[in-house]
């Protein structure tokens, strides 16, 4: 399974929030291209990195220090955060992006996902953020009555690479991930299922692994690395090279 560090970007500054709540940023570094070259020679093997600006505004606002972050490592990164549109989802591509991550439109425009899976093959990922399993958009400003399974399906039929799940409520809290909705929605698709939201602990990563099997191949851990709880070069030892099967069964089993 792939560990995952995210940088989420708010006015320059990486950040992080809780529950999504815009006031209530918490700032752990003004540089996030030192961070992202931390994260890397820890033993990262990928970069998620969040436009929070750009999510609430519509449109990208952090593009210099994405294209500082970039240029600055050499492992794949991927972004997403106010990508809205055709032409800022090339500029960002042009910029060394491996992957951009789609998430309002997938709802409110989902012939424009389509359009650019087939431009674009296997760079575009599908966000979905989930409120009590309905699809939050607009940075998570708003919720729809789109349930996430659904759109979900939608988006693999439509040619998505994968999709990121992050449960809004469990997202910075440290609470752990919800793992039965995680083997819901990766039961349910076909494609790759990336885990986003509340991991607290590598006991919470090698719960996830447990999930590996039904397509669950990735987790992204944000404030947990930020704050210690997880040892980002431990995680990767954990579970960056291990088999589901070796998992303790105590550390195993789901509810």
């Amino acid at each position: 399974m792939e560990v995952i560090p995210a940088i989420d970007l708010l006015e320059g500054r990486c950040v992080r929030l809780y529950q999504g709540d815009y006031g209530q940023a918490q700032t752990f570094n003004e540089d996030p291209v030192a961070v992202a070259k931390d994260w890397e020679a820890q033993g990262a093997t990928r970069i998620h990195l969040v436009d929070l600006d750009g999510a609430k505004s519509g449109q990208p606002v952090n593009t210099p220090s994405i294209a500082a972050i970039a240029a600055a490592v050499s492992v794949p990164v991927q972004v997403g955060g106010g990508l809205r549109d055709r032409q800022r989802v090339a500029d960002l591509l042009s910029l060394g992006v491996e992957r951009v991550i789609l998430g309002t439109v997938a709802v409110e425009q989902p012939e424009l996902v389509a359009s650019l899976c087939q431009e674009f093959p296997g760079q575009i990922v599908v966000g979905i953020d989930a409120r009590n399993g309905k699809v939050a958009t607009r940075g998570w400003l708003e919720t729809s009555e789109v349930m996430a399974t659904e759109l979900a399906q939608r988006m693999a039929d439509l040619g998505a690479a994968a999709i990121i799940y992050t449960d809004i409520h469990r997202d910075g809290t440290l609470q752990g991930p919800n793992l039965e909705a995680l083997r819901e929605l990766a039961q349910s698709i076909s494609i790759p299922v990336i885990a986003s939201g509340g991991v607290s602990s590598v006991s919470d990563l090698l719960s996830l692994l447990t999930l590996e099997p039904q397509g669950v191949t990735g987790a992204i851990v944000g404030r947990a690395i930020y704050t210690g709880d997880v040892d980002l070069k431990e995680a990767i030892r954990a579970v960056g090279q291990g088999r589901w099967q070796d998992v303790p069964p105590d550390l195993g089993t789901i509810a």
